[in-house]
């Protein structure tokens, strides 16, 4: 049940965010935008690390796969694109849209087991759901 909470908090953060980088970036330009976002998140993080605990930042380089430090790289296109499609399409569609793309790429690491996640069996009814959510951006974008 915290899980399914912790979702539902992180949705609703990623859609009101999305609103707030939006506007910032009309202003201030989308680099700029982006620039803050990743800047704000860091000293949060920063702050965080020093009232929590402080493990060795060094632990960062005994990664096994190097390539998933490219996390914060990944997340400043995140940012960009979040911004544009929401400039472009509002906030609600971009966000139906940017749901259903995590959705069936998650589930693509999942039935190929790629970055390290355990194999998972490919199931139909998992790829009607995405298609059922599919007709719903349909039906939520109809216009009579």
């Amino acid at each position: 049940m915290l899980g399914i909470l912790i979702a539902l908090l992180s949705g609703a953060l990623m859609s009101v965010q999305g609103v707030f980088n939006t506007e910032v970036t009309k202003q201030a330009g989308l680099w700029v935008s982006t620039g803050w976002v990743q800047l704000t998140a860091f000293a949060v993080c920063a702050v965080a690390w020093f009232f929590t605990g402080r493990p060795e930042v060094g632990t960062l380089f005994a990664v096994d796969h190097k390539y998933t430090l490219l996390g914060g790289v990944i997340g400043a296109f995140i940012t960009v694109t979040v911004i544009q499609s929401m400039g472009v399409l509002g906030p609600a569609q971009a966000v139906m849209l940017i749901v259903i793309s995590q959705l069936a790429v998650a589930y693509l690491i999942e039935v190929f087991g790629m970055f390290g996640t355990e194999r998972q069996p490919f199931e139909w009814q998992k790829i009607i759901g995405v298609l059922i959510a599919i007709v719903g951006i349909v039906i939520f974008k109809w216009e009579k």
